[in-house]
């Protein structure tokens, strides 16, 4: 006799995109800050670097 078994409902597209975005940054905050290098993104429309 086979058994069933649940599966568990799965994520979104959109979310399992927005955990793998939040886990790079956090790598690329790392990265800088080991070497001392700014992290550059966008702020009001403007590319802003700041030390991490």
């Amino acid at each position: 006799m086979k058994t069933t078994r649940k599966q568990k409902p799965t994520k979104s597209f959109a979310e399992v995109v927005g955990a793998a975005l939040r886990r790079a940054g956090k790598v690329a905050r790392k990265t800088a800050r080991d070497h001392g290098t700014p992290i550059y993104f966008w702020r009001d429309g403007k590319v802003v670097a700041e030390k991490p």
